[in-house]
């Protein structure tokens, strides 16, 4: 660091080489350092905001009912995101129209396409393996909704999730529409007198966990309210299938059916459909269904249903 002058010319000459070598040493130390910062933010530097996101939807079914007013919300609350945030929504919506391998191959294209979350309704609770491990391998997020996958699935990574109704209180609430009902005037649901009320069953899939959470706490609630029950028979379908069981049992159990629990709002309108065909006055044998659907509701406001628990779709 410090210069000291010597007579005679080569020792001068090196020490101006040693002062040289100091200052290159100084100036690469600076470089590395600068480099070394420059290599720091470039690994560790917060991401520019985003100005686009896209989504992937994918459907096990577009023509459920339920199922299509989720999509509009889903719809309607991008549309409010981008108004907040501006930040657009590119929000691609498919339907996998009842098949598991269709709903792979669309979710595997969204993969491929480098989308920012997707959205699954599966077709399959018991098959999310397959769309957990790719959706992991690309480090997608994913929200399952409706259709819960099994347990150990879920519990696979923590960018995995699930938003559903809650089936045991959307079964609950239905039950007291109809305790309350039996409490205020037993001939209400007993119109025989014969002091018990028969009822059918319309469940919907076997396989989803929500038909069969639904039908279990809903029979109790009416059993726990002092409801005496009888089952008829009980089947699992939509409404085209509901409203053919449905004629079926009105034909097998003439003036005996009093009641029809369903497990959704669609299998209540198929029934309806049904109780109408037979010339069945409205309102004599009661029907309950669960969804709030706007077909539902309209069937409630008009007296052919006699309730509906609304499953909040936003």
């Amino acid at each position: 660091g410090e210069m000291i002058e010597y007579r005679g010319g080569n020792h001068m000459e090196v020490n101006k080489k040693r002062w040289l070598c100091g200052g290159t040493a100084a100036a690469l130390a600076l470089a590395l350092a600068v480099a070394g910062i420059v290599c720091w933010f470039r690994t560790n530097r917060v991401p520019p905001p985003k100005t686009s996101i896209r989504i992937g939807v994918a459907l096990y079914r577009g023509d459920d009912t339920f199922i299509s007013t989720v999509r509009a919300a889903l719809e309607e609350r991008a549309k409010a995101y981008e108004q907040e945030t501006g930040i657009k929504v590119v929000m691609d919506i498919v339907d996998a129209k009842l098949n598991q391998n269709t709903q792979n191959s669309q979710v595997e294209r969204f993969i491929s396409l480098g989308y920012d979350a997707l959205c699954v309704n599966i077709v399959d609770r018991s098959a999310a393996s397959i769309i957990i491990d790719k959706a992991m391998d690309a480090g997608i997020p994913v929200v399952f909704f409706n259709r819960e996958p099994v347990e150990e699935d879920m519990n696979r990574w923590e960018k995995l999730y699930y938003i559903g109704a809650d089936a045991k209180e959307s079964a609950v609430l239905q039950g007291n529409i109809l305790v309350d009902a039996y409490k205020k005037d037993p001939s209400c649901l007993d119109r025989n007198g014969d002091g018990m009320v028969s009822y059918v069953l319309l469940e919907g899939e076997s396989s989803h966990q929500d038909s069969l959470i639904r039908t279990e706490w809903s029979i109790q609630t009416l059993k726990d309210g002092g409801v005496p029950l009888e089952k008829l028979t009980g089947a699992n379908w939509e409404r085209s299938q509901a409203s053919a069981w449905m004629e079926q049992w009105i034909s097998e159990y003439p003036e005996q059916i009093e009641l029809v629990i369903c497990n959704n709002d669609d299998m209540a309108l198929g029934a309806i459909d049904a109780i109408k065909r037979a010339n069945i006055p409205r309102g004599a044998i009661k029907v309950v269904g669960i969804d709030g659907t706007p077909v539902g509701k309209e069937a409630l406001a008009a007296g052919d249903l006699f309730g509906t628990v609304e499953s909040d779709r936003e």
